[in-house]
Order: structure tokens, then C-alpha cells, then sequence
């Protein structure tokens, strides 16, 4: 008598637990579409995430780009299009020799670190250019130098 009272004690409990359980279903209120999604989401591959944006891409004419920040002092688009940059690339060109070959051979030798004969075959090719490639303090120092010897130069 004892086993079969502890056995119809037994199935109470568990009517009891389904009963709760039972409660708890149909209080809880459906779950909602969002938390549906992000659950599912949640469960696909880097692959298949990948696909489903480009699908939402194109079924909705939208991008998944990050917006670019334009900063506070960018101004108009028309001012912004007339700014330039400065040039910071210079190139020295010997234009005429003048009056002392030598000297501006021997300037064109320190200048370039060429030897005598690239350095003569330089200054008789005039106008060539002597240096390529320089910020512009090198440049107008190079153009000193050349013209403090009698020749004319010329910085592009």
C-alpha cells in the first residue's frame, strides 16, 4: 500500500511539472520574428552570411558600406575643388652655360656626384636637366649654386 501511494504521488508530481510547463507555454507569448531571425542567423556559416547580404542588397536597392565621415571644416564641394595641391617634385634644368664652363662644370660634378666627362657632356647638352626628383629647398639651392657661377637655371 505504501509503494502505491508513493506511485500516485509520483504522477502527481509529474502532472504538476507538466501542468507548469504547460503555463509557462502559453503565457510565454510567441517568440517574434526578429529573435526567430537572429537565432537562425546565429547558427549560419561566414559563407551563407555573406550570400544573404547580397541577397538583401539586391532585393532592397541598399549597401552594406560603412558611410564615409566628411569633417566639420570640409566647406562647400566647390571650395573643396579648388584647393590644390602644392607641388613638393622638382626637377633642375641647366638652361645656358654662361660665361665660366668650368666652374659650373666643376658645380655640376658636386651637385650630381657625376664624373668630368658626364659632367662636361652635361653642361655642352644645354639645356638639360641636372636633377630630378627634388623637394624644392634642394632645387633652389642647386639653382644658387649654378647661377652664383654665371649659368641660368630653370626649376620645374
Amino acid at each position: 500500500m505504501v509503494e502505491k501511494k508513493e506511485v500516485s504521488e509520483k504522477k502527481e508530481v509529474d502532472t504538476k511539472e507538466a501542468k507548469k510547463v504547460n503555463e509557462k507555454k502559453q503565457s510565454k507569448p510567441e517568440m517574434s520574428a526578429s529573435v526567430e531571425i537572429l537565432e537562425k542567423v546565429e547558427k549560419m556559416t561566414v559563407l551563407e552570411l555573406a550570400d544573404l547580404v547580397k541577397a538583401l542588397e539586391e532585393k532592397f536597392g541598399v549597401t552594406a558600406a560603412m558611410p564615409v565621415a566628411i569633417p566639420g571644416n570640409a566647406g562647400s564641394a566647390a571650395a573643396s575643388d579648388e584647393v590644390k595641391e602644392e607641388k613638393t617634385d622638382f626637377e633642375v634644368v641647366l638652361k645656358e652655360i654662361g660665361p665660366n664652363k668650368i666652374k659650373v662644370i666643376k658645380e655640376i660634378r658636386t651637385i650630381t656626384a657625376l664624373g668630368l666627362k658626364e659632367s662636361k657632356d652635361l653642361v655642352d647638352g644645354a639645356p638639360n636637366t641636372v636633377k630630378e626628383h627634388v623637394d624644392k629647398k634642394e632645387a633652389e639651392g642647386i639653382k644658387e649654386k649654378l647661377e652664383a657661377v654665371g649659368a641660368v637655371v630653370e626649376i620645374k
